[in-house]
């Protein structure tokens, strides 16, 4: 999973996250390097720092997906989107991008997250985090996804 964080304090912010995350994991939080990078999909004056990080769990992805998206309202309630739709900055973004090999696309859940491949800020944790994972719908690692958009 992917935590990001652009306004306020973006260091406490996430790890706010990462204490409530280990909460319904299995063991121990692995963490990515932070990344910092500009916002994508909308314009703001505010970088993001960005984390990966993997566990274990024995929640089924649509419960984890449930409590990820609470921890992530307690930390900040405010709407992710403005009133057009698009993006907004956030104290808080908690995005669950992949669950092994498992493939979901349901109204509520979308496994792998459908744009995990166009974001580098996603995929740089994830060749640290888990390098020889495959995507299950591309069947490449991330390490080739990032060649692939830095192409």
């Amino acid at each position: 999973m992917n935590i990001g964080s652009n306004i306020g304090d973006r260091h406490a912010h996430i790890e706010r996250a990462v204490t409530a995350i280990s909460g319904i994991a299995d063991g121990a939080v692995r963490r990515s390097d932070p990344i910092e990078s500009e916002p994508w999909g909308y314009a703001s004056e505010h970088p993001y720092i960005n984390l990966g990080i993997a566990f274990e769990t024995s929640l089924p992805p649509a419960e984890l997906h449930a409590a990820l998206q609470t921890i992530q309202r307690d930390i900040d309630p405010a709407p992710h989107r403005q009133p057009d739709g698009t993006y907004a900055d956030r104290r808080i973004d908690i995005d669950l991008i992949a669950v092994d090999d498992i493939v979901i696309d349901t109204p509520e859940l979308t496994l792998p997250h459908p744009r995990m491949h166009k974001r580098q800020f996603v995929l740089l944790p994830m060749v640290q985090l888990a390098p020889g994972w495959h995507h299950p719908i591309y069947g490449v690692t991330p390490a080739r996804l990032l060649a692939r958009l830095n192409n």
